[in-house]
């Protein structure tokens, strides 16, 4: 059907679809910020001033640990997709940043495989999706590692109420689903986001150790880059932790959010809900947590996705070799 549509009639709808995604997005953002259950944008902002956090030097240090953040996050695509093809870092900045934004209002970011896969020619479609998988499973791995640290120590100090009737369901499906997988794998015909499992311990295998490895200590640094930008604006609001102790509570937050599936423009409700939780056995107020998930989003999410607004605007689909 698309096939047969005009030109010119083609290019109304791409062009269509590329303003939707973006007022889509920064809508999304507004109404986050200023229709938030959880803390009026208004009382935010004067919290924030009343707290003096919006001095020049914490800014400016501030924007530089989001920078990095994202600086590690495009170089990590980079290498990845240079199994596949060679790309500048400009190319994987506009893919990185231009995603972010089509993803925005996708659950778990899902859109985000789809929106990089597109900017590539179709015979490269799969193996980028494939790659953007192991991408996020390389930083989820790092989210886990801490994660499951943090949130063992975390239950050895403080006595944490569960429901075990709920909990022995959750116990039952997952290892259920263990034992699926078990059985899947065994069959060459398991798979994964529609690949099949052979093919991508094939894939993988054939990748270079250094396409495996840089990646994987990238993801490392971006999350030690972001823990530590969380810790440092809880020190802002005069909150006396030690660095150690406070990652406890960072790293069991991350892990505990990153298994809710969410919309990432919700996804600060999610955090703020789990670190209000969290951070009340060491007492800290819940206007201070509130505070720190929302400029947390804001640094890394809402301002990388209006630069990758850009990107989505001035967006041209590959042509195929072929043609």
């Amino acid at each position: 059907m698309i096939s047969k549509l005009s030109y010119k009639t083609k290019q109304f709808f791409f062009v269509f679809i590329k303003l939707s995604i973006v007022f889509g997005s920064f809508y999304f953002i507004y109404n986050k910020l200023t229709t938030s259950s959880k803390l009026d944008f208004d009382f935010f902002v004067s919290f924030l001033n009343k707290k003096a956090v919006f001095s020049t030097k914490n800014i400016v240090f501030l924007l530089f640990l989001s920078v990095s953040n994202w600086f590690f996050e495009i170089t990590k695509w980079k290498i990845l997709v240079s199994f596949v093809k060679k790309i500048s870092f400009y190319e994987a900045f506009a893919q990185s940043l231009g995603s972010l934004t089509a993803s925005l209002f996708t659950p778990n970011r899902i859109g985000e495989y789809g929106a990089k896969a597109i900017y590539f020619k179709p015979k490269y479609r799969k193996r980028i999706v494939l790659l953007n998988f192991i991408g996020n499973a390389m930083q989820m791995s790092a989210t886990v590692l801490f994660g499951s640290i943090g949130l063992f120590l975390l239950t050895q100090e403080n006595t944490i109420e569960i429901n075990f009737v709920r909990g022995s369901r959750g116990l039952l499906i997952i290892m259920t689903l263990f034992i699926l997988a078990l059985l899947g794998i065994r069959q060459n015909n398991y798979k994964i986001k529609g690949f099949a499992l052979i093919k991508i311990k094939r894939f993988i295998g054939n990748m270079p150790l250094k396409i495996k490895m840089t990646p994987w200590c990238l993801s490392l640094l971006r999350y030690l880059i972001f823990s530590y930008q969380f810790y440092f604006l809880l020190s802002l609001f005069n909150i006396e932790l030690f660095y150690l102790e406070a990652m406890m509570y960072i790293s069991s937050l991350y892990l505990l959010s990153s298994l809710l599936p969410s919309i990432v423009i919700f996804d600060v409700v999610v955090k703020g809900s789990i670190a209000v939780y969290l951070f009340s056995f060491i007492n800290i107020s819940e206007l201070t947590i509130l505070a720190v998930i929302m400029l947390m989003w804001l640094l890394n999410v809402a301002i990388p996705s209006v630069f990758g607004s850009l990107y989505v605007l001035n967006f041209n689909w590959p042509q195929d070799e072929t043609k």
